[in-house]
């Protein structure tokens, strides 16, 4: 089937949310169109995680983030988001993939989608927002045995390792959050971390609890190490520092590699998005218009390539007030 919308956003995290409440409120009403369900990056998260931002650093649309504690949880920002979509009538079609993008006659642009029941449909559209996010990209090591079933790049939950030797590959929050939970449910955790020291954006009010649980060697730390293959009862790490170059075998039942995520790139490349030397697309900062006209971008896929953290819902939020505003004027709305 056919359809024709003025503007369409690829992706119903909140930056993408955000920009169409900004759309909205210049008479654009646009349509968002969802791989997954709203907020999904959100609904991945740990079960109990909660958000290193504060509330009001979370806000959309000028409805009030209220919480029980001093920072929000996954459970708070899963609801707040879903009814800021809901009281602001976005429109969002969930469980639809855009499959691919072209640019055809008359700067419009053709969306191939196909939903969850395997229709396939074709939008057709003058603007399109790219605020896809990163969660589903995540880092791989491209180590032998990655791809063992004991290997994921995901934690929801400790309960299912308890009493399992966990290898957490990584030094970020949430490394450390990950070992802290498996090490209360009698996990043995050991952290295996590239850099020589803790990462400097750890959670200040987690980072000497962390180490206190290394201290008493509840938590195995390796720091200047790196995990060279995964076996299906063991893992050999390779050890690197001033006074040691050795490799070791550790008994294993699980690996937890939470390395990172990336944005999909090729899905902007393909369309002619060029990519600058820093790892991010080619965007105009003022207006979040990427190279080719018409194509805008929101959130987290605007990051460097060293720093996929470095946009946030925080700063990513404001994106759809830029885009509104370059729309308004363009169209004199």
């Amino acid at each position: 089937m056919t359809k024709q919308e003025h503007t369409i956003i690829i992706g119903a995290g909140p930056c993408g949310i955000a920009a169409a409440i900004e759309l909205q409120r210049v008479g654009i009403k646009p349509l968002i169109i969802e791989k997954k369900n709203i907020v999904h990056s959100i609904s991945q998260y740990p079960t109990y995680m909660t958000f290193f931002s504060s509330p009001e650093n979370l806000e959309i649309g000028d409805i009030p983030f209220t919480t029980v504690g001093e920072k929000p949880t996954r459970i708070e920002a899963l609801n707040y988001y879903r009814i800021a979509a809901q009281r602001h009538n976005v429109r969002i079609q969930a469980y639809t993939t855009v499959k691919e993008m072209n640019k055809v006659e008359n700067g419009l642009f053709s969306l191939l989608t196909i939903n969850e029941y395997g229709q396939e449909d074709i939008y057709y559209t003058q603007h399109v927002i790219i605020a896809t996010g990163y969660f589903d990209q995540p880092n791989m090591l491209n180590i032998p045995g990655e791809q063992l079933p004991k290997v994921t790049h995901f934690f929801r939950e400790a309960h299912p390792y308890a009493g399992q030797k966990v290898a957490i590959i990584g030094g970020s929050n949430s490394a450390i959050d990950a070992a802290l939970e498996l090490e209360r449910v009698g996990a043995h955790v050991t952290v295996i971390y590239r850099k020589s020291t803790y990462a400097s954006n750890i959670k200040p009010w987690v980072l000497p609890t962390f180490e206190a649980k290394v201290k008493q060697h509840k938590i195995n730390m390796m720091f200047n190490a790196s995990v060279k293959e995964i076996q299906p009862k063991s893992i050999t790490i390779a050890i690197n520092d001033e006074n040691d170059h050795e490799q070791v075998e550790l008994e294993n039942d699980f690996v937890l590699a939470l390395t990172g995520f990336s944005p999909n790139q090729p899905f902007l490349t393909h369309i002619g998005i060029t990519i600058e030397d820093e790892g991010h697309p080619t965007f105009n900062e003022e207006t979040m218009e990427s190279n080719v006209e018409g194509i805008y971008l929101a959130g987290v896929i605007v990051s460097r390539r060293e720093n996929a953290n470095e946009i946030f819902i925080e700063s990513g939020r404001f994106h759809g007030h830029k885009i509104a505003a370059h729309l308004k004027q363009k169209y004199h709305l």
